[in-house]
């Protein structure tokens, strides 16, 4: 609607047809179908990425205190406390804690949303690819984590090495259709924001 108002002259954007229907009013009429489908499409997409937002939050929390090596009986600080690897260990996990909770909050803000037509052309875009962003940097720094973690517990740098790599192949495959998703939710936002 809005594109139409641009090539448009101003004078007949209110104008209304022979059936004395406004532009804004007709465009309404011939689209509420397809708000529904949005609207469901949007539910369905955040009440699925909230599941998993809401788990990954749940073991970082855990995580964080159920540190690798566990902890020494006498002091109870992190028994590999001064190695650089729970360093990153740490950061990373508290990277996906946050991420995960941002992502958990810009799902349940789609959810709640009231759906209204404007909603759509800015609010919901920019919060869904929030969403799916922060969700997708969750997963890889939990995987980013788990890695480190198991570093941190094996002697033999192979096997550690091979976990590893067997852990980027769900980032990877996850990520091939979160970045082709993101980036397709990002087109419409900058379209309708910047055009």
């Amino acid at each position: 609607m809005e594109e139409v108002e641009t090539v448009v002259t101003p004078v007949y954007n209110n104008f209304p047809n022979k059936d004395g229907l406004r532009p804004q009013v007709l465009f309404t009429q011939n689209h509420k179908d397809l708000v529904i489908a949005g609207e469901k499409w949007m539910k369905d997409t955040s009440s699925s990425c909230t599941v998993v937002g809401a788990l990954i939050v749940t073991i970082t929390f855990a995580a964080a205190f159920t540190v690798p090596g566990g902890n020494d009986q006498n002091e109870g600080f992190p028994i590999f406390r001064n190695k650089k690897l729970f360093t990153a260990f740490i950061i990373s996990d508290a990277m996906s804690l946050f991420s995960s909770t941002t992502s958990v909050l810009m799902f349940l803000g789609i959810h709640t949303s009231r759906y209204a037509e404007e909603d759509f052309l800015k609010s919901l875009p920019k919060k869904m690819v929030i969403g799916l962003s922060t969700l997708f940097f969750s997963i890889a720094t939990m995987m980013i984590a788990f890695c480190v973690s198991v570093s941190m517990m094996l002697q033999d740098k192979w096997i550690a090495l091979l976990v590893s790599l067997l852990a980027s192949v769900p980032v990877t495959l996850f990520g091939d259709d979160a970045i082709s998703s993101v980036s397709g939710h990002l087109q419409v936002y900058l379209w309708t924001e910047y055009l």
